[in-house]
């Protein structure tokens, strides 16, 4: 045990890699100020190069290693480290560590708190009836839910039972200061991205089936047949076990000097701002993130109706939505949007007002203060 008084914050995540959600919890950690509480992470698999945007020196990471399936072993090494570390708060993020809120509720003086960010592939709308048997048995043992959209704070309320006064709805925050329609020319843009006549389609995410840049390349492949003479591109900042469907689909199509897979990368906001028109087609969502960055750096955003997306996006407004998997509607989205520049530069210049007015780190992380403090009855 350390003699230090700070409270401590467990945080156990699956692995600490590049995600919306292992995002904002490195932004929130980084972000609170270091005499109100200590921070450690376990990744129950592993961690990546992305956990080195921890700014904080005090913050001790943890790999278990956990082996694919059941792996028993891990409540063990669980268990260990909660009678080890004795941490105040345990802090457990989405359906693949809540079932560890057991060994916190038997582990003295040590508070409870769940996350939930969205949902995978597997589950898609929650309604999974063996996953929501799990969260419901797991629902006496945690006592504050944290929610990052209204989408999934009605869902935790309605679907899973949790009790209204439990559950707080947080929106992450954006660092406006990195996203921003000024910056410099990243190296590596292919040919002809940059030419004045050209509209830069771009989309940032990880390459996974969730997230559906399927749609996305087939729309635009839609969009060039139906529009040959008119200069469009499409970059798709991220990478993932989905690149070399992705990278097929493009070859299918004809599309390798219009589509750049341009793989992850460290300098996204210099890339944002070589976008005229973001586009977010993911099956779910809780809130993205990278919507927020792209109103942040002045695009107007095309996005699935799904999860938290219409709570950012507003037909007319700031961008448009359009229905989960659907090719002919994005193509047809699309061609309105690159049809019409002045629209784009209009509502880009909305989104970013009013993301730049609601959407804040401090704020955010203000909030999680007041979690952690109402459990330890801090004042």
């Amino acid at each position: 045990m350390s003699a230090d008084s700070r409270p401590l914050v467990m945080h156990i995540i699956y692995a600490l890699g590049t995600g919306g959600m292992e995002n904002g919890m490195i932004n929130i950690i980084n972000r609170m100020p270091k005499e109100r509480y200590r921070h450690m992470i376990v990744c129950l698999t592993e961690k990546t190069p992305f956990a080195k945007r921890l700014e904080r020196d005090d913050i001790e990471i943890i790999e278990l290693h956990k082996r694919p399936g059941n792996d028993w072993r891990t409540y063990l090494k669980i268990w260990k480290l909660l009678w080890r570390y004795r941490p105040d708060i345990l802090h457990t993020r989405n359906l693949s560590t809540v079932d560890l809120q057991l060994l916190g509720w038997l582990s003295p003086n040590c508070a409870s708190v769940h996350g939930e960010h969205g949902r995978d592939i597997f589950d898609l709308d929650g309604q999974n009836r063996k996953y929501n048997l799990l969260r419901k048995a797991m629902r006496r043992f945690i006592k504050r839910y944290i929610a990052v959209s209204k989408d999934l704070e009605q869902w935790l309320i309605t679907t899973v039972g949790v009790h209204p006064n439990r559950v707080h709805q947080i929106y992450n925050g954006v660092d406006h200061s990195r996203f921003n329609a000024v910056s410099p020319v990243p190296e590596g843009i292919p040919a002809g991205f940059l030419n004045d006549d050209v509209c830069v389609i771009g989309t940032v995410g990880r390459l996974a089936a969730v997230k559906d840049q399927v749609t996305l390349i087939k729309a635009f492949a839609a969009l060039r047949s139906s529009r040959p003479e008119r200069a469009v591109k499409l970059m798709l900042v991220g990478d993932g076990p989905l690149r070399a469907e992705l990278e097929n689909c493009v070859s299918e199509h004809q599309l390798h000097e219009d589509v750049w897979l341009a793989g992850d990368r460290s300098d996204v906001p210099d890339l944002m701002a070589q976008m005229d028109l973001f586009v977010l087609p993911s099956l779910a969502e809780g809130i993205s993130n990278t919507i927020l960055e792209a109103m942040s750096s002045g695009l107007p955003v095309i996005a699935t109706q799904t999860g938290g997306n219409p709570e950012l996006v507003k037909d007319e407004f700031n961008g448009q939505l359009f229905p989960v998997g659907d090719v002919s509607a994005l193509a047809k989205t699309l061609e309105d949007w690159i049809d019409h520049p002045e629209k784009r530069v209009s509502m880009g210049a909305a989104a970013q007002q009013w993301v730049r007015q609601n959407f804040d780190w401090s704020q955010t992380v203000n909030h999680y203060i007041m979690v952690y403090d109402t459990l330890l009855k801090r004042t």
